[in-house]
Order: structure tokens, then C-alpha cells, then sequence
């Protein structure tokens, strides 16, 4: 047997010793006159490792599916989500992959709680965490609502324990069932870029590294919205400190790689809006904070799960080092799954990305439901019906729309504004509020009804963050300059960031013309029908949330004299009760002129 230069040029490593053995073997048998039993030639070990990556983000509670004809129910058309099919399709996903002899891991990006339907929300959203728990996911990164109700509640959600809630008020009820407490997340909270004031320690471990049977280890990067602090209330991240998550995610970067991970993943709750909205499985004219934080980070780091703006993309975007990389988010309320295959070479131990693919698929209610997620899932729908099939009053139309007109104003707004206005909880030393102000990012759905007459649960629908109503103190320069953060700041310039409060027992004119800054029209302020005046101090009442200087509305923070009462939920169900029955008022507050 004869090898030229050619043959064994093309032989390299492992394979070519074993060929030249056998090759010896066989002129050396052949020379002696001996028999030659040729072995089997030995099975290339596989030079990559594929490894499964489920992904979730922005759940935010719905454990039952939406409505298939809202967008929080259907992905292009297709009915979709729902936590016991969410749950089938894990399953489904992770056998097809085990039967490929790939390893399964599965995440998610933040926000799977808080802002929850009154199902979860009633009994602290302990139903989720029970229910994602049992579905098998393992890491999770902390979002912004997961601070609705404060860190020491997040804490709680991972740790376990019960609340001392007085069993039910407040329409809330931890641990409903005394035989069976709730014992905590089975799945890991992450959080880097979130510090205690005072330890400069992390709320939670800030990564995670996973160590898959063949030694592949890859490591999990939690990373929370920078931004948290200014849209949650200021009580729920008191002596916290949010860092860029960036600069965070680079730092630990040589630590993971200390510890032998050249496979990193960050879990991001931050994200993007690409061009089409439809198109949930590519990337159209992606933009939004992703575009920088993906140029930002270490190129080191393999891949990006994202979240917080409830888009579906599935991208791969360039990295400093010019070299692709994969940014993904699934949408948001369990209607899509993402899917990635880690590629991982087994040389290395980094992911090649040339190889690793993502696709996010729809969570289809064409699948059986998950046995033990309805089990869970029909529990506590027995547990919150009294709450939620309480009749509060009645609305002479169909339902009361969200829908702003063209000054940005809606019916749903006005009223919400109405209640807190009339809410006695706000009123203290003699000083009833005049006027209201509501963000219309905390008007969550229309207000429905069942042939008119309208449920808590359906109430609690439109406003789900449980938050305190605030009155205070505001002088008429205090109001104009509220007024203008509407449109300037963080709301501004451009229109599609206008941020118009829902008002009550306020009126006025704002010019979209105008420069940012002077949009309100001089003199058309007028509050109980009178001009405003710059000198006059005038009561007002908003919620925590606002009073905190949330949704770039700082002009709140400079109000006195601040007097808690009691929840939104509270005044806006009372509301119904006291004008029962209720019919939408005209979209008259607030116009547009010059």
C-alpha cells in the first residue's frame, strides 16, 4: 500500500494516523503471509456541539389566551399564546431536539410578571411563576415590571413565602390555598446591572453559567432596562442604582472568560422596533436602543435575547469586530417561542456563528393543552371568580374606547381622569383636588362589558398596575410647564413619542406646529373654566407612578404637599358603582389649534 504526497497531504490529525496504522498493518501482514482483519475504523468524534436555546420574554402574566381577535392574542392573523400550549410547545420543541441529540436550555428576557391579567395579578402573580416554573424554564433576566409591586416582592417571587395581605383585600389574596404556600421561582433571576445603594452588591447574581453534559459551558448574562427607575414608581427602587447595560455586560466579559466560558449570551431587557411589525422571523429597518447597545457590546459576546418593547425580529447584526451576530425577541404575552441552535465548536468551546441559526415560531393553539398548566390555570380561575365576576355597574355603549381622537384625547382617558378626580381618598385638610391627570400608557385595554353591564375584572383590565392616587400642590407655571413634557423631553419632538395626559377639570389648545417646548397656545389654559394663572396654586391629583416623575413628566416631582389615598383601580371601580349607568362624555378637553 502506497500513500503519495498528494494522499497524505490531504490527510490532517486523528484520521490520518488512523488510515496510515491501518495501512501498516496491512503491508506488514501482507509481508509475513499473515491474515489481515481489517478494524473498524474508529467514529470521527463531531466537531461541534448543537445546543438548544428556548426563549421567552415580556409574558407579563397571560396565563390564558387574549383574545384572538386583539394583538395581544394573534401573531399576523393566527390565534397564538396562552400558557398551556406555551407550555406543549416547550415541550414539543425540546423533545424534537433531544431526538437529534442536542441539549435543551430555556430563558427569557424580563417582564414576565407585573401588568398581569387580574388571573395572576389578584394573588401577586404568584400563578406565574408557578406556572413558568412548571413549563421548565430556567433563567430569567429582570425586567421593569417586575418591580410593580418593589424588590422586596421580586425577592419574594424567587425566594417563596406568603404575604400578610388579610386574605383577599384589596382584591389581592397570596397564598389563596393554605395547604399549598407559594415556595418561590424554580428558575434563576438575574440581574448584573442592579446594585444596592449602600453594598454596591447585586439584587441577584448578575450571570449564570450553564455546564452541558459534554462540557460545554455557556454563560447567561441578566441585564434590566437602564431606564427602569423613571417608569416604575419611585418607592418600588428605592436604594437601588440602575446601571448601563453596556458597560455592565462588557465588564463581566473577562470574568466569565476567567471561569473558562467563551460562549456568552446576554439576556436583555431592552429592544427594538423593526420596520414591519409583521414580520416576526426577520429584521425590516430595525431601530430603536438595540441598534446601539448591540454595537456597544463586547464582541466576545455570541448572541442577544431582547425584550421590553413587545416586538417579534429575528436579526443578525453586526458586532464592533464586524462579525454577525444574532439578536432576537419573541414578541411578547407567550405568542411566540424563539428557538436558537448554539452551534458551539468543540475546539474552541465558542459559539460559531456562521452555523448558529434562531427562528421564532408561534405559540399555536392547534396543540393539546399542557395537562398540568390547566390543572393550575382552572385553580385559580375558581379562586378570582368572585373577585373578577363582580358586577361594579353598567356603560350605556358596547364598551368605552382608548382610542385617542386627533388632539390625542380618548373617552376611556376622560373617564379614568373623571374618577380620580371624584376619588374622596385624595382629599386632606379641606383641599379637594381640581384637576386630574392620567398617563395613557397605564390605559391597558378599552373598558368591555357583557351586554352592558361591566365586571372588576374587565375594570382591572384597563388599569392592572395597582397604584396609589396621589394629590398635591402645583402652581399655574408648574401646570404650563407639565403641559409642554408632553411633547418635549423624552416625549418629543417628533409626534410619535407625544405623550398627552387624560385630563379632567382642565381645558386647552396645543398647536402641533409649534416648536417643542411652546406647543401649548398662550392663554387657552383654563382650569373649573377659569385662565390659569402662573401665581395660583392650584390641587391636583395623578397617580404614584406620575407623582414620581415618571414617563418624563419631571415638572410632578416639583409639586408639595403630596397625600396618598388609595388605589386606581379602587377609584375607577367606585366611579362606575356611583354613575351607574355610565355613558362616554365628549373628547372636548383637549384641542388642536394655533
Amino acid at each position: 500500500m502506497a500513500l503519495t504526497g498528494r494522499d497524505t497531504t490531504r490527510l490532517r490529525g486523528r484520521r490520518a494516523v488512523g488510515l496510515l496504522a491501518a495501512g501498516m498493518a496491512a503491508v506488514l501482514g501482507l509481508a509475513t503471509g499473515g491474515t489481515v482483519t481489517q478494524a473498524a475504523t474508529a467514529k470521527p468524534k463531531p466537531t461541534h456541539t448543537q445546543i438548544q436555546l428556548l426563549a421567552i420574554n415580556d409574558f407579563h402574566g397571560n396565563l390564558a389566551p387574549n383574545s384572538p381577535t386583539s394583538s395581544s392574542g394573534n401573531v399576523n392573523g393566527t390565534p397564538a399564546g396562552g400558557a398551556e400550549f406555551l407550555a406543549t410547545h416547550l415541550k414539543q420543541m425540546r423533545a424534537a431536539a433531544a431526538a437529534k441529540g442536542q441539549q435543551s436550555v430555556t430563558v427569557a428576557a424580563g417582564d414576565l410578571i407585573g401588568a398581569s391579567p387580574l388571573l395572576s395579578a389578584a394573588f401577586h402573580d404568584e400563578p406565574t411563576v408557578e406556572a413558568l416554573s412548571g413549563m421548565g424554564l430556567e433563567i430569567a433576566s429582570v425586567g421593569n415590571h417586575e418591580f410593580d409591586e418593589g424588590w422586596h416582592e421580586l425577592l419574594r417571587m424567587q425566594s417563596g413565602g406568603c404575604l400578610p395581605d388579610g386574605d383577599g383585600q384589596n382584591n389581592q389574596n397570596s397564598c389563596p390555598d393554605p395547604a399549598k404556600p407559594f415556595t418561590g421561582a424554580k428558575f434563576k433571576y438575574l440581574s448584573a446591572n442592579v446594585f444596592f445603594e449602600n453594598t454596591q452588591d447585586t439584587l441577584f447574581a448578575p450571570y449564570k453559567i450553564k455546564t452541558f453534559k459534554d462540557g460545554r459551558k455557556v454563560g447567561f448574562i441578566g441585564m434590566t432596562l437602564e431606564d427602569t427607575p423613571n417608569i416604575v414608581t419611585k418607592a418600588g427602587v428605592e436604594g437601588l442604582t440602575f446601571t448601563d447595560e453596556v458597560a455592565t455586560a462588557n465588564k463581566l466579559v473577562p470574568i466569565l472568560k476567567k471561569k473558562g466560558v467563551e460562549s456568552i449570551v446576554v439576556l436583555l431587557h431592552e429592544g427594538g422596533f423593526p420596520a414591519d411589525p409583521r414580520a416576526y422571523n426577520s429584521c425590516p429597518g430595525i431601530s430603536g436602543p438595540i441598534i446601539d447597545i448591540n454595537a456597544g457590546l463586547d464582541p466576545e459576546i455570541d448572541a442577544i435575547i431582547s425584550g421590553h418593547t413587545h416586538q417579534g425580529y429575528n436579526c443578525t447584526l453586526q458586532d464592533k469586530d464586524k462579525q454577525p451576530r444574532l439578536v432576537t425577541s419573541a414578541s411578547s404575552f407567550g405568542k411566540l417561542v424563539t428557538e436558537v441552535r448554539l452551534s458551539i465548536d468543540n475546539k474552541t468551546g465558542d459559539v460559531d456563528r456562521a452555523n448558529t441559526i434562531a427562528n421564532n415560531q408561534i405559540v399555536t393553539q392547534d396543540v393539546p393543552k399542557d395537562a398540568r398548566t390547566s390543572a393550575l390555570i382552572t385553580k385559580y380561575q375558581t379562586l378570582v371568580a368572585p373577585i373578577a365576576n363582580k358586577v361594579i355597574g353598567h356603560i350605556t355603549t358596547p364598551s368605552v374606547s382608548r382610542t385617542p381622537d386627533e388632539s390625542l384625547e380618548s373617552p376611556l382617558g376622560n373617564l379614568i381622569a373623571d374618577a380620580q378626580l371624584a376619588d374622596p381618598s385624595v382629599v386632606t385638610d379641606g383641599k379637594t383636588p381640581v384637576v386630574a391627570f392620567m398617563n395613557p400608557g397605564g390605559i391597558r385595554a378599552d373598558l368591555a362589558s357583557n351586554a352592558g353591564a361591566v365586571t372588576f375584572g374587565q375594570a382591572f383590565t384597563v388599569q392592572p398596575f395597582n397604584n396609589f392616587l396621589v394629590s398635591m400642590d402645583m402652581t399655574g407655571t408648574q401646570i404650563k410647564a407639565l403641559l409642554e413634557q408632553q411633547f418635549s423631553g423624552v416625549n418629543g419632538p417628533e409626534a410619535p413619542k407625544f405623550k398627552v395626559l387624560q385630563v379632567a377639570g382642565i381645558t386647552y389648545t396645543w398647536n402641533p406646529a409649534a416648536a417643542a417646548g411652546s406647543k401649548v397656545v398662550p392663554g387657552s389654559i383654563e382650569i373649573a373654566g377659569q385662565p390659569l394663572v402662573d401665581g395660583t396654586t392650584y390641587r391636583i391629583v395623578t397617580n404614584n407612578f406620575l407623582s414620581d416623575g415618571g414617563d418624563g413628566f419631571p415638572a410632578f416631582t416639583t409639586a408639595t404637599n403630596k397625600f396618598f389615598g388609595g388605589l386606581d383601580i379602587d377609584a375607577f371601580s367606585n366611579y362606575l358603582t356611583a354613575h351607574d349607568p355610565y355613558t362616554p362624555v365628549a373628547t372636548d378637553r383637549i384641542s388642536i389649534g394655533s
